[in-house]
């Protein structure tokens, strides 16, 4: 089974998600997680951090993450597996390929024609809510 992973990354103050706007398909040109491949013999945490070390420039240091839950694609043969942590301090961002950005926590992100994912970053973004602020 081929695995992916998203990270959904709140600032310091918890008020903003980091979001990549997408410069291929699919989903080109909408707000999307950053994340990426899992590669073999990788833990789930391990690429985790990887990624968005490679994707953002945020480091081990910086965040502390959470294995939230996973998406199972059947048909597929996928499986996405959603991380969640919050910046313990201000960072500089390091873009990789798509271009970054903080978007406020009030945004609709089951608005399909915005963001990237058929209205699961905003089921994601309700769970999390619950980790992050309890």
């Amino acid at each position: 089974m081929r695995k992916l992973n998203v990270i959904l990354v709140y600032n310091r103050d918890g008020n903003r998600i980091l979001m990549c706007k997408r410069e291929k398909e699919p989903y080109k040109g909408k707000f999307n997680l950053v994340g990426g491949k899992v590669e073999e013999n990788e833990s789930e945490l391990e690429a985790a951090y990887r990624e968005l070390e490679e994707e953002t420039g945020i480091i081990t240091n910086d965040i502390k993450l959470t294995h939230m839950m996973n998406f199972q694609y059947k048909i597929l043969d996928m499986e996405l597996e959603v991380f969640v942590g919050k910046l313990n301090k201000e960072v500089d961002l390091v873009e990789e390929v798509n271009k970054l950005y903080w978007i406020d926590k009030n945004e609709n992100f089951f608005d399909v024609n915005k963001f990237a994912g058929e209205g699961n970053i905003g089921h994601m973004f309700k769970q999390a809510e619950t980790l992050i602020f309890e």
